[in-house]
Order: C-alpha cells, then sequence, then structure tokens
C-alpha cells in the first residue's frame, strides 16, 4: 500500500497515530502538550516528528508540511456534560474541539476524524458544539457523520463506546463506510491477561482467567489535577471486583508465587493489574513502552484511543479516498 500522510492533534501516547501507521498512513506532524506522552511517542518512533505543544498555540504557517495532508486525526481530551462537572473543564474540552476544526479550514486534509466520548454524537448539551461543527464543516466544503464504534467489536478486550466525526472533502465522502467489526467473539480480560499474569509465577493464573470471561470495563485516565492510579469511579470498580480484580489501584508487578487469590475476602484477596497490562486491555502490542512514573504512564493509557480501532477507521478512510470521485455538483451534505 502506497502511504498517505497525517497529521494528528493532542496525539496522547500515541494510540491514534499507531494504528493510523498500521493502515498505511505516514505521520507528517503529532501535537501534545504533555510532555511524558511526547516523550512516549519519541522513545517508540524515534523518526516521527512529535512537538510538545497545545493545540491553542499551535500555528501550521510555522509548519509547511502541515498543508494539504490527506488526512487529520484527533483523539480528544473527553468533553463532559457541565452538569456534571466544572465548567472550566468543560469549556476547555469544547475549544480544543473548536481549534481542531478551525485547523482543518487552515490545512485543508482529503479527510478529518475525531474521536471523543458517545455523548458527543447525540446528547443535547453538545447540540452547539455539534451546530458549530456542522456549520464549519459546510462552509469548508466537506461532508461529515457522527457515528458510534465499541472497541471490544475490533478485538480491544473492553467495553469502550467511541464517539466518532469523520468529514471529506465532498469529493471523496459518498464513497465512506464506517468499518465493520473485525471479530465474532469479544476477547475476554481473561483471554488477554493470562499470560501475563502467570508471569511471576502466580499458580492461579489459569483459575482467574478462566472465571475473568467478560470484556473489561471502560480503562479511566482520570484529571492530571487529581488523585493517583486507579481504574475508574464506583460503578467501573465493582465491574471489576466481579471478575477477583482491585479497581482501586493499579500494581507495580504482577502476582508472584506466593500470591493466595481469595477475592471473597475484599481487595487484600483480590488480583491487581499492572499499567503494562492496562495497556494490553486498550489494545496496544506489548513492546509499545510508556515513559514516566506508574501513575503519568496509566493516566497515557486510559486517556489513549486503541490502535485497533483507529486501523480500522484508517482502513475505511483509505477506501474512501481510494474510490472514485464523485461530482460535487448535486451533492447533499448529510446534516
Amino acid at each position: 500500500m502506497s502511504e498517505l500522510r497525517f497529521v494528528d492533534v493532542c496525539a496522547g501516547a500515541g494510540g491514534m497515530a499507531l494504528g493510523l501507521e498500521h493502515a498505511g498512513f505516514e505521520p507528517v506532524l503529532l501535537l501534545d502538550k504533555n510532555p511524558v506522552a511526547c516523550d512516549t511517542v519519541r522513545r517508540n518512533r524515534p523518526a516521527w516528528q512529535v512537538l510538545e505543544t497545545d493545540l491553542l498555540d499551535f500555528s501550521p504557517s510555522q509548519h509547511q508540511e502541515t498543508y494539504d495532508v490527506d488526512l487529520l486525526s484527533a483523539g480528544l481530551p473527553r468533553v463532559r456534560s457541565s452538569a456534571t462537572n466544572a465548567r472550566t473543564e468543560t469549556e476547555a474540552e469544547l475549544r480544543l474541539l473548536e481549534a481542531t476544526v478551525y485547523l482543518a479550514h487552515a490545512v485543508q486534509p482529503r479527510a478529518l476524524v475525531i474521536e471523543n466520548v458517545p455523548e458527543l454524537v447525540s446528547v443535547p448539551d453538545f447540540e452547539p458544539i455539534r451546530d458549530l461543527i456542522r456549520d464549519e464543516l459546510n462552509h469548508l466544503g466537506y461532508g461529515f457523520r457522527w457515528f458510534l464504534l465499541n472497541a471490544a467489536d475490533f478485538g480491544v478486550p473492553q467495553n469502550r463506546r467511541q464517539g466518532l466525526l469523520v468529514a471529506f472533502k465532498k469529493q471523496h465522502f459518498d464513497a465512506f463506510r464506517p468499518p465493520e467489526p473485525t471479530v465474532r467473539e469479544h476477547l475476554s480480560v481473561g483471554r488477554a491477561l493470562r499470560r501475563s499474569m502467570a508471569m511471576g509465577g502466580w499458580r492461579d493464573a489459569d483459575r482467574w482467567a478462566a472465571q475473568a470471561v467478560g470484556v473489561a470495563p471502560t480503562l479511566v485516565g482520570g484529571s492530571d489535577r487529581r488523585g493517583g492510579a486507579d481504574l475508574g469511579p464506583t460503578g467501573t470498580r465493582k465491574a471489576w471486583a466481579r471478575m477477583g480484580v482491585d479497581g482501586g489501584t493499579v500494581a507495580d508487578n504482577v502476582p508472584g508465587p506466593d500470591f493466595v487469590w481469595a477475592p471473597e475476602a475484599g481487595r487484600q484477596g483480590m488480583v491487581r493489574i499492572t499499567t503494562d497490562q492496562a495497556a494490553l486491555l486498550q489494545g496496544f502490542p506489548s513492546d509499545w513502552g510508556f515513559t514516566g512514573k506508574k501513575t503519568a504512564r496509566y493516566r497515557q493509557i486510559g486517556h489513549a484511543s486503541p490502535p485497533p480501532v483507529a486501523k480500522a477507521l484508517g482502513l475505511a478512510i483509505r477506501a474512501a479516498l481510494a474510490a472514485p470521485a464523485t461530482p460535487v455538483a448535486g451533492y447533499t451534505s448529510t446534516p
């Protein structure tokens, strides 16, 4: 496959970019304001150009290689309902959404993909930002659609629903089809982690894996301003407890031969997952390393876009760009 060029903003630890690379795209620039995440990408892909900067401060005029790329991708910080979260945080996340669309105005990619929470697709709280995006993309001559995907349908052992916006220059839009699931059976937590759980000599690894038959609940990275590494809020921790996993913290190492797994005894009898195992649950390959201390590593993983989903999106976008173009005259945009 010939490579297509893309720019990835709010790139984080590189999940979106890695998946797009596997779909035959070549990054010309990745940018993120988190220095630890930038170090992670540089460690794994030294040849990639990684820029440590805030998207709100980025000027494409100083990076001419970003113009006329095939794809602009963005796995943006998750927006939250203003009814349940601090208004300032919500507004900051929405500004990044606006900035991505305005960047498309400057860069003029043939395609655009934005990944975020599923609520962004249809919840009334976000209608104003959807209206802004619709008006701007129509003005720029893009056709677009919102849709949902679940990472579990693409071989990721996690129930992670994602809200997607995909846009194309109108002559390419009619050829786009959202990616279809790549697996018939979801990969369970036990199957995904059994081998790693046994690496320290833990004798109950097989017994634990045999009962961890579901996919993981959504990994939550949390805020950089609060708390340490844990697997999510109360409801998520209860789901982990049903699989015999203590979701209140993240382990430094896999269990050793002397660990007694007795989940009926409470947290002290439950197994804990490591950051490396969390990365497997997010769909990263085992050789993708993360820099920083434990909490920083876990947050990078929890905030990441799962690479297998990004690959499926990339292949669908690539197919649309390769298809015969539709004449623009007579085109009707998707609302």
